[in-house]
């Protein structure tokens, strides 16, 4: 028998793998699909059947590319919509796997028509409900995709859901939701990487309101802001997702090639804060590697190729965080990396840093500057506020870009100094020019005393 978690890092996202005998299941399966038919080749069998929870937002669904590699039969929910590809999953369908069973259970809330799915053992007994976007460790799916106008409705049912369907199913039952912590999915899931019923049902907050109005008044106050990317994720996941056929791993171009490609594509540039800060190539954006799944969809166009510059050669962690947001026009990635940039003698740009001893030392001097605080709600609350800073989640700086001041210099300012940079590089890119990034941020700060504080 085969069960496995496939974890897609940086979104958050978990699919699973089920076999039993010579066939095996997949449900949600990323676009970078490799792991599921290598599990399934070592294991010897043959991945038969695609499962789909719901029409994804947060990323591009792999399971037309699955299926043009394996010849998987695909099931998809939310049949209300016009997918181009696969099958509508009718409630209370099954599928036999060997000697499992898989069944397929209507749980509106998420999406209309999203489908939890309930594996049973080799016994016929209960053991793991795959819950989608349905409920997550410590949170329920987010219920404002359709709207705020319909948010009160959604609610309503992603309640009746969980209530009347999911936690019926006993404690012993495994909880297997569709994403993990840092998800935005669900504005605060928990980091329990193993769940039941049980476990939900005494400790989910969410699962702890008295009725169904106040569950549905409490979800409708904490409803997290829609990424710009949600509306091509959408599109994308009822049309299918371009087929790939493998990994398009960017080529490796020279410094004179990347210039010339960079006159028409956007540059990206996935290295640390420090090595971005102490030189780039004139109008590069950054966004560390380990960001980039919470934070392309913020700032990366989808109508431009895009040019990659990285801390070594390799491209792959990269290429794979991009494809699975849909960013497939990866027109090359510099050779040598930023070595080859300065060896070429081609001009660099950088941005000033300093740590929170120096800022310290400037504002208590009563120097004329901006802090720029990118942190979000929930961080200020949490972590206290940087006394007179302007407050503008990193999120929201390109729609808030005529709120920052031009003629005095801006210190940016967020929980550790990376998402600094990526504000920083974006005001560079739109023509700011006296920067500076607080390297440690909010960790380092509040080791201090402000001087506003004496």
């Amino acid at each position: 028998m085969l069960f496995e978690r496939i974890v897609s890092d940086g979104l958050a996202h978990y699919s699973y793998m089920i076999g039993d005998k010579a066939e095996a299941i997949v449900i949600d399966p990323r676009r970078d699909c490799e792991v599921y038919i290598e599990n399934a080749y070592k294991q010897g069998m043959k991945i038969a059947y695609v499962l789909e929870t719901h029409r994804n937002e947060d990323y591009l669904i792999g399971s037309v590319e699955l299926s043009a590699r394996t010849g998987a039969e695909i099931w998809h929910a939310d049949s209300q919509w016009g997918y181009k590809y696969g099958k509508p999953v009718l409630d209370g369908q099954t599928w036999k796997i060997g000697r499992l069973k898989i069944k397929a259970v209507h749980t509106p809330g998420h999406t209309p028509g999203m489908m939890n799915y309930l594996l049973y053992d080799s016994d016929g007994m209960p053991w793991i409900a795959f819950t989608g976007d349905t409920l997550f460790a410590g949170e329920v799916g987010r219920i404002d995709l359709l709207g705020q106008d319909r948010a009160p409705e959604m609610a309503g049912l992603i309640y009746d859901s969980i209530f009347e369907k999911l936690l019926p199913l006993g404690d012993e039952v495994l909880v297997c939701p569709a994403h993990g912590a840092g998800s935005v999915c669900g504005e605060s899931i928990a980091e329990r990487l193993w769940t039941t019923i049980g476990i939900e049902r005494k400790h989910n907050p969410r699962l702890q309101y008295k009725n169904r109005d106040e569950f549905v008044a409490e979800l409708l106050k904490s409803q997290p802001e829609r990424p710009p990317y949600f509306l091509r994720m959408e599109a994308l996941n009822l049309e299918g997702a371009p087929i790939l056929g493998k990994l398009p791993l960017p080529p490796p171009v020279s410094a004179g090639e990347f210039k010339d490609l960079a006159k028409q594509a956007f540059i990206l540039d996935t290295r640390m804060e420090l090595s971005f800060a102490s030189g780039h190539v004139p109008g590069a954006q950054s966004i560390w590697k380990d960001g980039l799944a919470s934070f392309e969809g913020w700032f990366l166009p989808y109508d431009l190729p895009i040019l990659l510059v990285n801390e070594t050669n390799d491209s792959e962690a990269a290429t794979r965080i991009l494809i699975r947001e849909g960013y497939d026009n990866l027109a090359g990635a510099l050779s040598g990396d930023m070595l080859s940039w300065h060896m070429s003698g081609r001009g660099s740009t950088s941005i000033k840093t300093i740590n929170v001893q120096e800022l310290y030392m400037r504002l208590g001097g009563g120097e004329p500057i901006l802090v720029l605080d990118v942190r979000s709600d929930e961080e200020l609350s949490r972590d206290g506020r940087m006394p007179g800073a302007l407050h503008i989640h990193i999120t929201q700086l390109p729609h808030r870009l005529k709120e920052v001041p031009r003629k005095k210099p801006i210190y940016i300012f967020c929980g550790s100094g990376l998402r600094s940079m990526i504000g920083a590089s974006f005001l560079q890119r739109n023509g700011w020019t006296d920067l500076t990034v607080i390297l440690g941020g909010m960790s380092a700060w509040k080791s201090m005393k402000h001087p506003a504080e004496k």
